[in-house]
């Protein structure tokens, strides 16, 4: 089987291929709004109907609780053929009008400027499935597939993914594969294919101080009622050390120690201090000493305020004493760590540490653990040297901070792991204005995935 054919047929094809895309992303499948459910429909069967022109069989669209869910395979390889489940997402981000102002083009008419198809969901995750999809017709159109293939493309990603877990457990035999490929992350920049290896898991909860059964006027009672705002400022400055370290007992305990060659590999990644200034304005960086910022954001687990409300918050002044303070707070988890353990080490510090002056509750927790999948897998062999071929330099290795409530879902029930890659760039705006896609890169995305598919048949 030589790939050579199938590559030939997707350069000839890249016009169709970008029209195609075009015609899928002007289709607003906004999956936060339910106006668009009609919208949402539309694309799930506009996807069905592509994968049965190239001869997908069991193509069907499986209703949910929420936004449904598309299926097709190719069974046709030899019977000891490895079996590849591609998942992906069909829904997008709303275009908000508060920033539509902000778009060159309209969002749902994707328009091509130079290198870079601009519009929502042209690459998260439109452009991506159709990589996938593309690769896989193009094999197809060469004769005999050297894998077996299966799709699953979700409606929900941008909402969560809510009902996709109840799918895979009820569908786990029809999801049944070797390795799952997840064209959901992607590249640190056009020259550099990436690998993603791992995600951050989630810890969740707010904290809620109470004093006074009411708000006080702070000239009667400031100075003798403990203000619950000072004493939530004081509990969650606690959780952080003057060394970036988080103080909550037993935190750590179960973080594994990066190996050197772990460190070594995301030392490759052009992310280095000056990176992080540069993308966030900051005047300085700050964190757990000891590690470099891109260990810290994609390896080193997190605990954060994400929000804060207290008392009087309006225009001008109104000297009140607050009845009650509240705090959000998310930690990212990585593995081993499990979120119940986090909030049970959450609470015995509270414990410790909150005052008899007022009282406490952690309300509204949850979390999902992160996931690991290995760097040495035949699949991750097979998409290494597929992006040699390609882009003639080995992939980088990296760590996402981030989580992804899918590749969990399919690591914890059908017990795969999960190949995470992907053809968008830092910046392609996604979930932006002016979200864009690099269309040099792309096409060379799906040849990538045509050499991926022949590679992991011979390895």
């Amino acid at each position: 089987m030589d790939p050579a054919v199938a590559v030939q047929y997707a350069r000839e094809n890249k016009q169709r291929f970008l029209d195609e895309l075009k015609t899928l992303c002007a289709i607003p499948s906004i999956s936060t709004d339910p106006a668009y459910n009609p919208e949402i429909q539309q694309v799930a069967e506009w996807i069905a109907a592509k994968l049965s022109r190239f001869d997908a069989e069991k193509v069907q669209i499986f209703p949910t609780e929420g936004h449904p869910v598309v299926y097709g395979e190719l069974l046709k390889a030899e019977p000891n053929a490895k079996t590849i489940l591609i998942y992906g997402h069909y829904d997008v981000q709303p275009a908000e009008s508060q920033t539509l102002k902000s778009w060159e083009s309209d969002p749902f008419t994707p328009t091509v400027r130079g290198e870079n198809l601009y519009g929502r969901g042209v690459t998260d995750m439109k452009g991506q499935i159709m990589a996938c999809i593309n690769a896989v017709e193009a094999v197809t159109h060469q004769g005999d597939f050297p894998v077996n293939i299966k799709f699953m493309i979700e409606g929900e990603e941008e909402i969560g993914s809510e009902h996709l877990e109840d799918f895979i457990i009820k569908h786990k035999e029809l999801l049944a594969c070797d390795y799952v490929l997840n064209a959901d992350t992607g590249m640190v920049n056009p020259d550099m294919p990436t690998i993603t290896y791992a995600l951050r898991g989630l810890y969740a909860c707010e904290l809620r101080v109470y004093g006074p059964q009411k708000d006080l006027h702070s000239g009667s009672f400031g100075g003798t009622i403990h203000n619950p705002a000072q004493a939530l400022c004081e509990l969650i400055a606690g959780m952080h050390d003057d060394q970036g370290r988080i103080t909550i007992p037993g935190f750590y305990e179960k973080v594994q120690p990066l190996s050197e060659e772990e460190r070594a590999q995301l030392a490759r990644l052009p992310k280095d201090e000056n990176f992080y200034l540069s993308e966030t304005g900051a005047p300085s960086l700050w964190g757990e000493t000891g590690y470099t910022p891109e260990e810290r954001v994609t390896a080193r687990p997190t605990l954060e305020i994400n929000g804060l409300y207290s008392g009087f918050t309006g225009e001008g002044s109104k000297t009140v004493l607050p009845a009650y303070a509240m705090a959000k707070i998310s930690c990212r988890l990585v593995p081993n760590q499990d979120a119940e353990e986090v909030h049970n080490q959450i609470e015995k510090y509270l414990q410790s540490h909150a005052p008899a002056t007022i009282r406490w509750e952690l309300i509204n927790a949850r979390g999902n653990p992160a996931t690991l999948s290995s760097r040495n897998s035949p699949a991750i062999k097979a998409i290494r040297k597929a992006f040699e071929t390609v882009w003639h330099t080995q992939p980088v290795f990296k760590r996402e901070g981030g989580s992804v409530a899918a590749v969990l879902h399919m690591q914890k029930h059908l017990r795969v792991d999960t190949i995470n890659t992907g053809f968008c760039l830092p910046d392609d705006g996604m979930h932006g204005p002016n979200e864009k896609l690099h269309l040099p890169t792309w096409y060379k995305g799906t040849e990538a995935l045509i050499h991926f598919f022949y590679n992991l048949a011979n390895i």
